[in-house]
């Protein structure tokens, strides 16, 4: 695992920009913001259109076992309702519902709210919607399209955080996949790549600081288009290079499921794989460790230590429980 002083301190200015309303071009500077801007066009031409504008509709009930029903809404982009995917058992929602049920050994309903193409600004009415259904777990999918469309970062974490808040105010448990490694889409050519690469794993660092502030936790999504991706892509990429597959969908929902599992207490304690230390320095460690967990914690009972929250980073073993269980 590689991170640096300065990747913490560059999610540290995005998220205190996000708190104070402001936030400039971007962490990266104009001069790259509009490398970016150029690039960006090209590469969305690149990139071949999905089977279809939406994902299968997936609401529903899930799981054979009695019981009360245990509510999960689903929300952000295409990651969240499986774009490009006929079949609503081929999709995030539906395989975490699989997964959670067979775990509570109560049956889940599932309500997804996401739409492909959402930024994060778009989360606030998605909330709206979620909320009617009353969830007891939100799980949230978002941020490549912040990066795509060249959101400025402070703004997408504020609304991000902003979602996550309201949903714990409603009593909800809040998981966010954060905003997945831009720089292995293959139409994405260097120097974009690069500059993806980093713009992605800042906002992934921020979101972590803005969720853990507003009660929620997150998992590193640098593995939805990480290493595996790079060495499979024929696999784990849809047609059209860059949505996942069915296998690239079950691999985001099996990394998300632990920590959906322990925000309803379902998953045993944490083991020795652990760390605890700032907000900030995990959250810049989380985004270069796929699968990870950030969560608040308390440090000889404090929550706030001289650098900043404390949070505690899990690594969690995603081979121990299949969403097909």
């Amino acid at each position: 695992m590689i991170w640096t002083p300065g990747a913490a301190r560059a999610a540290r200015r995005i998220a205190t920009a996000a708190a104070l309303g402001g936030g400039g071009v971007t962490a990266l500077g104009a001069a790259t913001y509009a490398l970016l801007l150029a690039e960006g066009v090209l590469a969305r031409r690149l990139v071949g259109r999905p089977v279809s504008e939406d994902g299968p509709y997936a609401d529903g009930l899930y799981g054979d076992r009695a019981g009360e029903p245990i509510s999960m809404v689903v929300l952000g982009d295409s990651t969240s309702v499986g774009l490009g995917m006929t079949d609503p058992k081929d999709t995030p929602g539906v395989n975490l519902a699989l997964g959670l049920a067979a775990l509570a050994e109560r049956p889940v309903r599932l309500t997804v709210v996401g739409r492909s193409g959402a930024i994060s600004r778009d989360l606030d009415a998605q909330v709206d919607r979620a909320l009617d259904a009353a969830p007891d777990l939100a799980v949230i999918f978002i941020g490549a399209n912040d990066v795509t469309t060249q959101t400025r970062p402070a703004t997408a974490v504020r609304h991000l955080q902003d979602a996550v808040r309201r949903l714990r105010e409603s009593g909800a448990q809040v998981v966010v996949g954060t905003c997945p490694d831009l720089g292995t889409v293959r139409p994405i050519a260097q120097p974009l790549r690069w500059v993806t690469r980093r713009w992605s794993r800042q906002l992934a660092a921020a979101q972590t600081i803005a969720v853990i502030e507003a009660g929620g936790r997150t998992v590193s999504f640098a593995d939805l288009l990480g290493p595996s991706f790079m060495t499979n892509p024929a696999e784990m990429f849809g047609p059209d290079r860059f949505h996942p597959s069915a296998r690239g969908y079950l691999q985001a929902a099996y990394t998300v499921l632990p920590s959906v599992c322990a925000a309803l207490d379902l998953w045993p304690e944490p083991s020795p794989e652990r760390v605890e230390g700032s907000q900030y320095l995990l959250a810049a460690m989380a985004v270069e460790e796929p699968g990870t967990e950030v969560t608040a914690t308390r440090v000889a009972g404090r929550a706030v230590g001289p650098h900043g929250r404390w949070a505690m980073l899990l690594r969690r073993r995603r081979d121990a429980v299949s969403p097909h269980t």
